[in-house]
């Protein structure tokens, strides 16, 4: 990225700029070669559920705007995921946040975004080296 493109990108302050993101993001997550599949295994082409749950997410984490009551890691628990797809996730993720944003909250939401795959790698190797814990 030049510094020209730097000065037309702004924060992430609004429900339409969280939009932007996960839109931006999750097409390149659709055809990305070793999360695509994860996806399309999961939800196939019914993205608009999956996109607005990710919506009112960032706009209750970033915008504290409190529209998301549900429980991120629970869904995730049985994906067939490891390390590099949640590597490979953030990569997207942080690529997409520094195309389109920069300020305070984009730091903000790489920095999240960073958090919760940690700790969903950590959550999901704890539970396969313990599978009688699953509920």
């Amino acid at each position: 990225m030049n510094d020209d493109s730097a000065e037309n990108n702004h924060d992430i302050l609004t429900l339409e700029d969280i939009k932007m993101l996960v839109d931006t993001f999750y097409s390149r997550v659709a055809h990305n070669e070793l999360l695509g599949p994860v996806f399309k295994a999961r939800i196939g082409d019914n993205w608009q559920p999956h996109l607005e749950k990710m919506y009112t997410f960032w706009q209750t984490v970033l915008l504290e705007e409190y529209t998301y009551f549900g429980r991120p890691f629970p869904p995730h628990a049985q994906l067939p995921v490891d390390a590099e797809h949640f590597n490979e996730w953030l990569a997207l993720f942080t690529q997409a946040i520094d195309e389109l944003f920069i300020g305070d909250k984009a730091t903000e939401a790489k920095w999240r975004a960073g958090k919760m795959a940690q700790m969903f790698m950590h959550k999901i190797a704890y539970l396969r080296s313990n599978p009688l814990n699953i509920h």
